[in-house]
């Protein structure tokens, strides 16, 4: 008597470059404030060419994949230097898919607009950041979210980070973006002042986990 095999729980582990497309899809399912941003540019390789793919070029170390068994199915991606990430960006990845995305001497069309964004990796050394070295990005597919999925690829970026030396995370987001701002504010992020910060929203926590932990660090000083 046969029996059928129960479903794979989703379970989290470290990228693997053959994941590499089912990143990029899972980046543009949800690149639209959470939702599906496929169509929205003329290449839907540009959203992931600019949040995904230099993340997973330069630092796969600290590239994490959630997988339903089949496929991955989420991701959380980080960068333990900021400053330094933003000088291999330019160095290492931009000439890669430069020739693919030209930049337009005045942006004005949405295409355009995030092209710039692709040629100006600078732009996310901020001073009001320095104290928050390591920043992220996390995507999940929306079937995926509200298991706790989310928190459990955070904490395991948290570690590689913390066991790396590094204090501080900080994130950017859109501020319109009220059910990812409630998630972070569970997570124990806190909103650090920035001064030109647009639709956006920065927002820091240390990388301890555990008791304690989210809010260790509140004005950049570590509690022991």
């Amino acid at each position: 008597m046969s029996h059928q095999e129960a479903p794979v729980k989703p379970y989290i582990r470290p990228y693997r470059p053959a994941d590499r497309a089912a990143v990029y899809d899972v980046c543009v399912r949800t690149a639209d404030a959470g939702g599906d941003a496929r169509g929205l540019y003329r290449d839907d390789d540009l959203m992931p060419d600019i949040f995904a793919g230099p993340y997973l070029h330069l630092e796969p170390g600290l590239a994490f994949v959630l997988d339903d068994g089949e496929r991955v199915v989420g991701y959380v991606l980080g960068a333990a230097d900021t400053a330094a990430f933003a000088e291999a960006f330019r160095r290492e990845w931009l000439p890669l898919v430069a020739d693919r995305y030209p930049r337009a001497e005045r942006p004005e069309t949405p295409d355009e607009h995030m092209v710039e964004l692709l040629h100006t990796p600078e732009r996310m050394v901020l001073p009001e950041l320095a104290g928050h070295p390591a920043h992220l990005h996390i995507d999940i597919l929306p079937e995926h979210q509200g298991a706790g999925h989310g928190r459990a690829l955070m904490h395991r970026l948290f570690a590689a980070l913390h066991e790396a030396g590094v204090p501080r995370v900080h994130l950017g987001m859109l501020t319109a973006n009220t059910g990812a701002r409630r998630f972070y504010d569970r997570l124990g992020f806190y909103e650090i002042p920035v001064s030109d910060a647009g639709r956006g929203t920065y927002l820091g926590r240390s990388t301890q986990t555990g008791a304690g932990g989210a809010a260790a660090d509140r004005g950049g000083v570590m509690w022991r």
